[in-house]
């Protein structure tokens, strides 16, 4: 047969390189009649779960949250169906056919040397789930359907205007952009239209975002090919379904604006399968509630195939040690030393109290250099510190926009938790900034099973003034769900801690019709004051401290640090430019270079009386020895050169809201110096600015050392 054949095109890079919590093990393509299929494997554990492709209107990042989950505990393979993705785009309706989605999913059954597994389907991939159980029985051992439109009874209601798919529109509103020429001339319009349907939950704009992207790496004519290529009956769609042998497990949610919820009544009553309704979700749960998703799929599978017997203990409540576990920022440095802070506070107010860490690199680094008792779960972590790199340009950060592209890497290390919390006893889970454990408990508040505490230096999105409309938009939305999750569960937080005052926070408001940020959260949260991750014993005094380091009393010694990304590398080539101008007028210069973890230093210039360093311990003792520091806008950092009394110049990253809102608006109460802007601060004028303000004297407002005192008294009534 020939087929015309599109290449695979466009962006699935972005998604496979930038956004995903887990990369695959092994990847390929198998082939069939021309037809190249991409397929990938993940995990190692047993029984293998199939992913079965949906709609080709989306490629397998359709299934991302289970990949990213189920791959932790089973094996996994997922293939792109033909039309998008990696995989090829056969033209003509032949070739869409659901004898031909099944066919390519037994041929990378075969590929990936898998004999049996678990299928899991939703929407239109249940049509070839039930062809691939029912005619290929030997290869499936249990399957899922989500959101079936199988051609069971009741039919879909029918829609005004709707015209023959192949037939000119004739209305451009609603289910009438259902149509072939509709999408030659609308097709994102189309997109967007049809993705608000499968999610109809309130706060869905970033899954909504991400399917339209998706949607876009296929052409309206290949989707077109697709429409009318699986003309099931009802009494085929029964006869395949009374030839299912394996156990199933349908799932289905209430409010589906897409296909009827009795449709899967229909098909769990036909197939004997358990039936799961979730009150108040759309049509696809596994992309908008991938937590209960995941865990009814886990049960399912683990009652397939249980896993060996386990060796398991029980301690009485009276005999268990006080426990907590901190769940700290993912990429902060600073931030963890203000964590050890009120981690020692709390031990002096508990004594005995055993504290454990989830955390991963870099945050982990400082942790284990203090002797700190790291969870094991903390290996399977994904790295928060990668997303944020990878979402970032030449000292550019968009932090809103990075944190909703890295809602997959926050999905996987929520569950890990709800692993932990399910399997050992928590007397407190303190999440600082750790906006996955906060944002999903609200989602599932009957996971909570632990007292809970969250800490927080910022509140709030901002959008940027690069941002526009759509930030403005989107930010607005995620205050909105934020501020709701916690008015309709004030039970799931049981302390909320701002590490600031009152004043720390900025008069602008949450978004429209929702009041100011401060008036919010001086209503919600409890103010402890800042909290700098210094103990004045460490630091010996100044002059002690430059000798201990080396440095005599006639230098003077800039800092430059990264902190715990890689994104401070623009900044660091620019101080080290800055330097060799800036050396002509003050000839005993020294530059301290401090990479971080994440930038190799042998890859940054250094020139004469320039001393690169890595990762760097006892970064805060350089920062107390110091002349000038020159910074990003971490909060964290800053402060501490705040409260160390040290001159500072500080270039907060272009687009980071978080950095010019919050940050900007507690250094203008210290008395810090105006930032500069990178953009139009050449290597010249940054020298000058650098000389200027390590000659003159420094006015910063005296901060209260007792926040981490004060943090750790609210924490230890909850143990």
């Amino acid at each position: 047969m020939q087929r015309e054949v599109e290449s695979a095109q466009r962006g699935q890079g972005d998604w496979r390189t930038r956004g995903r919590a887990r990369k695959a093990d092994a990847d390929g393509y198998v082939e069939r009649d021309g037809v190249r299929i991409f397929y990938e494997t993940f995990g190692t554990g047993q029984p293998t779960v199939l992913m079965l492709p949906t709609w080709s209107v989306l490629h397998a990042a359709h299934g991302r949250f289970q990949v990213a989950d189920l791959a932790r505990h089973y094996r996994v393979v997922t293939f792109d169906g033909r039309g998008n993705g990696r995989s090829d785009r056969p033209r003509g309706r032949h070739a869409y056919t659901g004898h031909e989605f099944v066919a390519d999913a037994v041929a990378v059954l075969d590929a990936t040397g898998t004999d049996r597994a678990v299928a899991i389907a939703c929407s239109l991939a249940t049509h070839w789930l039930v062809r691939l159980a029912a005619e290929h029985p030997d290869r499936v051992l249990g399957a899922v359907a989500s959101g079936t439109n199988l051609p069971l009874e009741p039919p879909v209601p029918a829609v005004d205007d709707l015209v023959p798919f192949d037939e000119p529109y004739r209305s451009t509103e609603g289910w009438a952009k259902f149509n072939a020429a509709y999408w030659r001339d609308n097709y994102e319009d189309f997109l967007r239209f049809f993705f608000a349907q499968v999610w109809t939950e309130p706060y869905s704009d970033k899954v909504i975002d991400d399917c339209v992207a998706w949607g876009l790496e296929t052409t309206p004519e290949t989707l077109a090919d697709t429409v009318g290529a699986n003309p099931m009956t009802e009494a085929e769609a029964l006869d395949l379904i009374s030839r299912i042998r394996c156990p199933m497990l349908v799932i289905h949610g209430a409010d589906d604006a897409v296909t009827p919820v009795e449709r899967s009544v229909r098909l769990a009553e036909a197939a004997r399968a358990d039936l799961v309704i979730l009150d108040g979700a759309g049509h696809c749960s596994g992309n908008r509630d991938p937590v209960r998703f995941d865990l009814l799929v886990r049960e399912f599978v683990d009652a397939l195939a249980p896993p060996r017997p386990r060796t398991r203990g029980w301690t009485r409540a009276a005999r268990r040690p006080r426990r907590v576990l901190f769940v700290p920022p993912g990429a902060g440095l600073g931030t963890i030393r203000r964590d050890l802070a009120i981690a020692a506070s709390l031990r002096t107010v508990r004594p005995g109290v055993l504290i454990e860490w989830l955390a991963a690199p870099p945050a982990r680094m400082t942790l284990e250099e203090r002797g700190e008792r790291i969870h094991p779960a903390s290996d399977a972590l994904a790295s928060e510190a990668d997303a944020l790199d990878l979402a970032g340009g030449e000292h550019e950060l968009n932090r809103f926009a990075a944190w909703r592209e890295m809602d997959e890497a926050l999905f996987v290390n929520f569950m890990i938790l709800d692993d932990v919390a399910a399997q050992e006893h928590l007397d407190l889970v303190v999440a600082d900034g750790a906006r996955q454990v906060d944002h999903h408990l609200h989602e599932n508040p009957e996971l909570k099973r632990f007292a809970y505490a969250w800490l927080a230096d910022s509140v709030g999105w901002l959008p940027a003034p690069e941002g526009g409309d759509r930030e403005a938009r989107l930010t607005a939305s995620a205050n909105a769900e934020m501020a709701w999750q916690i008015g309709r569960y004030p039970r799931v937080r049981d302390r909320s801690i701002f590490l600031g005052t009152v004043e720390d926070l900025p008069l602008a408001a949450l978004g429209p019709g929702l009041p100011s940020i401060r008036d919010w959260a001086s209503a919600s949260l409890t103010c402890t004051g800042p909290i700098v991750g210094l103990d004045p014993g460490e630091i010996e005094g100044r002059a002690a401290l430059r000798r201990a380091l080396g440095w005599t009393a006639d230098e003077r010694v800039w800092i430059v640090t990264a902190g715990g990304t890689g994104l401070g590398a623009a900044l660091i080539r620019r101080s080290i430019e800055a330097f060799a101008f800036a050396r002509k007028h003050e000839p005993s210069l020294r530059l301290v270079v401090v990479a971080g973890p994440r930038l190799d230093p042998s890859a940054l210039p250094a020139g004469e009386g320039v001393e690169v360093r890595g990762y760097e311990p006892e970064l805060h003792r350089l920062l107390a020895a110091c002349d000038l520091a020159i910074v990003h806008g971490g909060l964290a950092t800053t402060t501490e050169l705040v409260s160390l009394g040290r001159p500072l110049l500080w270039l907060p990253f272009r687009n980071d809201s978080e950095q010019r809102h919050h940050v900007a608006h507690r250094l203008r109460r210290y008395g810090a110096p105006t930032a500069l802007e990178y953009a139009t601060t050449s290597g010249e004028a940054l020298a000058m600015a650098a000389l200027d303000a390590m000659r003159r004297p420094v006015h910063y407002r005296r901060l209260p050392e007792d926040g981490a005192v004060r943090a750790a008294a609210l924490l230890a009534e909850l143990v």
